[in-house]
């Protein structure tokens, strides 16, 4: 079993280590890495998923652990940023010698983290939304890319709401840039103009300049791609204090952040692949295990901590696949390997990406998502075709 226990580091390295085994875990346990924004732009979303790895971590250790060993969780601070994932990766791999990491990250926090994977070379599984074609021979993602998020909110937004202005607005990185290029082109394709397309920087909250330009162009419909978290929230509650009511729809902004919003959520609309109301046997029984693990200090499941929890157990599966916890041997097993989570049947291999059921919904006053339309198995394209 684990447990919450603060461990001292040095300032200057910037990590913050959260969990750590018990004595109940064996001297060879299992190590699963978690770089993940406890502070920073992601810092609103983290716990989340660092509750959905304690309890799927803690559900195999009560079933025997992964061939017969059990596993301990190692989470690190990121910062959600290059800097910090920098250190992140480092401490974890060459350190605390982890065997896998698996986590959501900020892309710029991936991408920085990525050459020290190499050096390293152990499995990762990326457990994040992204901007797509990141590619790694030590890298698995079981979260969509664009091609798989954006079209079922710009083609409702065409179609239901008769949008054909569309206005951008993102953060300054690979990820806001990334999804936003998908969209424009995609908006293009599909006979719509973008009037306008603003950034600000990743740790920006002042979103006044941007409101005004969106005000002057007189777009349709609104769709913003910012770092998920806190940007999410400044610029959503200045869009409504600023009288903003056109179709908006963010592609970043997850369930749970959407609670926290309050009454300025209501309306956005979302594409995910995870929404707490699937109704199926496999998302009412983990519904009902967080509740009971974390009681009133739960967060809400969402599209960035679901997948972790179905990460840890792809690990599990492609450990057991392999026979051994070799890198090489659990980096070609995960290609293989079929997941059946809150998400339906989950297999990374696409090109190491995984098809994906993705849900239109508006967010309700309360931060519910109401489910308009549901896409099965959605491919996720051409993502790393040099990698088998």
């Amino acid at each position: 079993m684990l447990r919450f226990k603060p461990h001292a580091l040095t300032a200057a390295l910037g990590l913050s280590y959260l969990l750590a085994a018990s004595p109940a875990v064996a001297a060879d346990a299992i190590k699963i890495g978690v770089p993940v924004g406890l502070s920073g732009a992601n810092s609103v979303v983290a716990p989340s998923v660092v509750q959905a790895a304690q309890l799927a971590v803690e559900e195999i250790n009560a079933a025997g652990g992964i061939l017969g060993r059990q596993v301990e969780l190692v989470v690190a601070d990121d910062g959600s940023g290059a800097v910090g994932a920098q250190k992140a990766f480092d401490s974890l791999i060459f350190q605390k010698k982890v065997d896998v990491l698996i986590s959501m990250e900020t892309s710029a926090a991936r991408n920085a983290g990525l050459p020290i994977l190499a050096r390293g070379k152990v499995p990762y599984i990326y457990t994040s939304f992204y901007e797509g074609r990141s590619c790694s021979p030590w890298m698995h993602v079981n979260a969509w890319v664009p091609e798989q998020q954006v079209p079922p909110v710009v083609d409702h937004f065409m179609k239901a709401k008769a949008a054909k202005t569309f206005f951008l607005v993102g953060s300054d990185y690979s990820f806001g840039r990334g999804m936003l290029e998908f969209t424009r082109k995609y908006a293009e394709g599909k006979g719509a103009k973008v009037v306008g397309e603003e950034y600000l920087p990743m740790d920006g909250t002042d979103w006044t300049a941007v409101i005004s330009k969106i005000r002057a162009a007189k777009p349709d419909a609104l769709v913003t791609s910012t770092a998920g978290g806190a940007p999410n929230v400044t610029l959503t509650k200045q869009l409504r204090a600023a009288g903003i009511n056109i179709p908006y729809g963010n592609l970043a902004v997850d369930e749970g952040t959407a609670k926290g919003m309050g009454a300025d959520a209501k309306g956005i609309f979302i594409s995910a692949s995870y929404v707490t109301s699937i109704d199926t046997p496999a998302n009412q029984k983990f519904l009902a295990a967080m509740g009971k693990k974390f009681g009133a200090d739960l967060k809400t499941p969402n599209d960035l901590s679901v997948p972790q929890y179905e990460a840890v157990y792809a690990y599990k599966a492609a450990v057991e696949k392999a026979k051994s916890t070799d890198s090489k041997k659990v980096s070609a097993a995960l290609s293989e390997v079929t997941v059946d989570g809150p998400r339906g049947s989950i297999k990374m291999g696409k090109q190491r990406h995984a098809p994906l059921t993705m849900y239109l919904g508006e967010v309700q006053a309360d931060g519910a998502v109401q489910v308009i339309a549901s896409f099965k198995n959605v491919d996720p394209g051409s993502q790393c075709p040099n990698l088998k």
